[in-house]
């Protein structure tokens, strides 16, 4: 077994996978099991809060079945990594049920939630733990991750935690060839540490982007080489002005040259987002979102680009 990501080939929870077996919609940011009801390190400005789990197997096999059929999903990208209640045994079962191909994340989510031992844990253990996963297996599996994420920040700016765990993910990303997805609103901040501790901008895909209302900031973000990933759309839900911020937020890096840049995913995160319980689903970015974007003037070129192309490219690490 080796640790380096194999040129052509996505580390998926059931095996290694061709890129080009990978023909359709790709969701590359999505949490198919969850559990962050408690904070993990007691800070007292995080409270518990039990919406902040998802675990419903068959409901959710079902949904992305479905979206196999009615809009060729064909790849879902799972960041619930360490301290996110990831469920690698879970997560093989989904994917072969479903018979959607599943990425599963690795790396250390954000300080509320990491394990205890991350408090005083410098660069090198925490590289060597995100390493572990990668070469052997998560949660007691034989599933090996094929991303590291989500990562960063809870708060406006990372903590020193936070930090020291990004940089042991560059430097797990630049060993491994993984690429990395973060989590929080400072992208810009985030995506500097990462590049600052060698990763390559391309590799990164800077997260929670469609909740910052910041054209300046995602443009930025483009122009470094890093991916724009607009990963909630589902928060927007039948919301009219949020979905067409969202939307705008979209158009204006086409517009400015950057779709090969933009990342796009619904972003189930609850139990109250999925179809079951009344939420509008995994599917809502090809249900509600793409049809608005298609209504917006953006071709069907463009959208091609931005649900397989550009998910894709991240995920490998190539240049476009």
């Amino acid at each position: 077994m080796t640790s380096r990501s194999q040129p052509g080939l996505l580390r998926t929870v059931t095996g290694s996978v061709p890129v080009h077996a990978v023909t359709g919609t790709v969701l590359p940011h999505e949490h198919l099991q969850l559990d962050l009801r408690w904070p993990q390190r007691g800070l007292a400005a995080v409270p518990s809060d039990p919406r902040r789990w998802l675990d419903e197997e068959q409901a959710v096999t079902a949904e992305l079945s479905g979206l196999r059929a009615e809009h060729e999903l064909s790849l879902v990208v799972d960041l619930t990594c360490q301290g996110m209640g990831r469920n690698a045994a879970m997560l093989s079962r989904i994917s072969a049920g479903a018979r959607v191909a599943v990425v599963a994340g690795t790396g250390f989510f954000t300080e509320p939630f990491h394990p205890q031992f991350v408090g005083t844990a410098d660069e090198d253990l925490l590289t060597e733990r995100i390493m572990t996963e990668i070469e052997f297996g998560m949660d007691g599996t034989s599933s090996l991750p094929g991303v590291i994420g989500e990562i960063g920040s809870w708060g406006a700016v990372p903590t020193a935690a936070e930090e020291r765990c990004l940089r042991a993910a560059a430097r797990a990303g630049l060993e491994s060839g993984l690429s990395v997805a973060t989590y929080g609103r400072a992208g810009l901040t985030l995506l500097e540490i990462l590049t600052s501790a060698g990763l390559p901008a391309e590799r990164v895909a800077v997260g929670q982007l469609d909740l910052v209302d910041d054209a300046g900031a995602h443009r930025k973000i483009a122009e470094m080489g890093a991916y724009v990933s607009f990963g909630s759309l589902g928060l927007a839900g039948q919301d009219a002005a949020a979905l067409g911020a969202r939307v705008r937020h979209v158009l204006e890096l086409l517009e400015a040259g950057h779709g090969d840049r933009v990342l796009l995913s619904t972003g189930i995160s609850r139990m109250t987002q999925i179809k079951r319980y009344g939420g509008s689903g995994y599917g809502y970015l090809m249900d509600v979102f793409v049809p608005a974007l298609r209504a917006a003037g953006v071709d069907e070129a463009a959208l091609r680009t931005i649900l397989h192309d550009n998910p894709l490219r991240w995920l490998t690490g190539t240049a476009g």
